[in-house]
């Protein structure tokens, strides 16, 4: 958007009360001063839906609507000075496909949590729609925003250090160590559920996440998986823990592992990245910083807002050296870099090169196949071509 241009103006499907996500994308969204949330579809619960649009989000109550589908028909009908310009789906994964369908048949550009639908069937039509309707579609893989991640891209892909050999990507938390879906989590409770997860648990959850950190930052492509998943916690339908191995396209290995039983653990996404020259890793426990690894000199430490980082990592860092900026912060770079693009659009001008840096439907195909083929792998106890059909999987 240019500088003084109206606001973009969000509406939000899910997030009502209880929601751990849907407050963070209105506060990410937010926090440039580039989008404004004015409507939304908090809960299939009419009555809720209403109490949570003002409470949570000071709304007025005709702009709370009781369905996603009520809420598209009515802002399609508002003057196009007053309407919402797009929808943000944070909703359990099961709803994720009907919600965004509607909205894009509706006309509205949109912003999905991930991972992008229920199934990889659901991606590829949902992907087609997009196509077919033109609109903006972005897909919250918020880990990429962050300003080292962009750095470590910057890294790898300027061929600073040769070609990729290993990628190793960890995700682990330890809050499902206990069946917490049977004492009244809610967050536990739809994850855990085939019927409102997918078929996946840990590896849909968190381990997309470490899928689509490790593309991000490679460029690589997985040709191939090895995967081995379990549930640990008894009578839990879903897995709580997987173990990936990886087979890239340019030749490289790797490894990939996500868990939600690993006690004790918080949020610990991790990624290394080794090529034939050096190597680097990034946490996001510690995020601003990032260890460049060199064969004859000592370890450098690249760290956020600080001299000598690449143009990416600068344009999303918001705060001079020293100052944290974190998941929020990391978050609200999608939303700006969406708000841009979609601004410029509706300005009829090409968007600059960095508005189109954030995630896409593509992304979310390629999450949905990455979902479908560990799940097949574990199944059949081998190797499986990367997004191949279950028949077409190798024994």
């Amino acid at each position: 958007m240019t500088q003084g241009a109206a606001r973009l103006r969000m509406g939000l499907v899910g997030g009502g009360e209880g929601s751990f996500i849907g407050p963070v994308h209105r506060m990410a969204a937010e926090l440039d001063g580039r989008i404004e949330l004015v409507c939304g579809a908090f809960s299939s619960d009419a009555a809720r839906s209403k109490r949570s649009g003002g409470a949570l989000y000071g709304l007025p109550p005709e702009r709370c609507y009781a369905t996603f589908e009520e809420m598209f028909h009515a802002e399609a009908a508002l003057d196009e000075q007053e309407r919402m310009h797009f929808v943000t789906v944070a909703v359990p994964n099961h709803l994720h496909f009907p919600v965004a369908r509607g909205a894009l048949e509706a006309g509205f550009h949109v912003v999905s949590d991930k991972p992008v639908t229920f199934d990889l069937d659901e991606a590829r039509t949902l992907e087609k729609l997009v196509s077919e309707t033109g609109l903006l579609f972005g897909l919250t893989y918020n880990y990429t925003g962050y300003p080292m991640v962009k750095e470590a891209r910057h890294l790898v892909r300027s061929g600073a250090f040769g070609d990729v050999r290993r990628v190793i990507v960890e995700y682990i938390q330890g809050w499902l160590a206990e069946p917490m879906e049977r004492a009244g989590n809610r967050q536990a409770e739809w994850r855990t559920d085939p019927a409102r997860s997918g078929a996946a648990g840990c590896i849909g959850d968190i381990g997309t996440h470490g899928e689509n950190l490790a593309a991000y930052v490679t460029g690589l492509a997985i040709s191939e998986l090895c995967a081995d998943l379990t549930a640990f916690v008894p009578g839990r339908p879903l897995d709580d823990d997987g173990n990936v191995l990886l087979r890239f396209d340019n030749g490289a290995r790797g490894v990939l592992f996500a868990s939600q039983i690993a006690v004790g653990e918080e949020n610990g996404l991790k990624l290394r990245v080794y090529g034939e020259r050096g190597g680097l890793e990034w946490s996001q426990m510690e995020p601003n910083s990032l260890v460049v690894r060199w064969p004859d000199r000592p370890a450098e430490i690249r760290r956020t807002g600080a001299p000598g980082v690449g143009a990416a990592a600068g344009a999303a860092t918001r705060l001079p050296a020293g100052h944290p900026e974190g998941f929020l912060e990391a978050f609200a770079v999608i939303y700006r870099n969406f708000a841009a693009a979609l601004g410029a659009r509706l300005e009829g001008r090409e968007p600059p090169e960095e508005a189109e840096d954030f995630p896409t439907i593509a992304d979310g195909v390629r999450g949905m196949a990455f979902v479908q083929t560990v799940v097949e792998s574990s199944r059949r106890g081998g190797w499986v071509e990367f997004g191949s059909a279950p028949e077409e999987a190798k024994r």
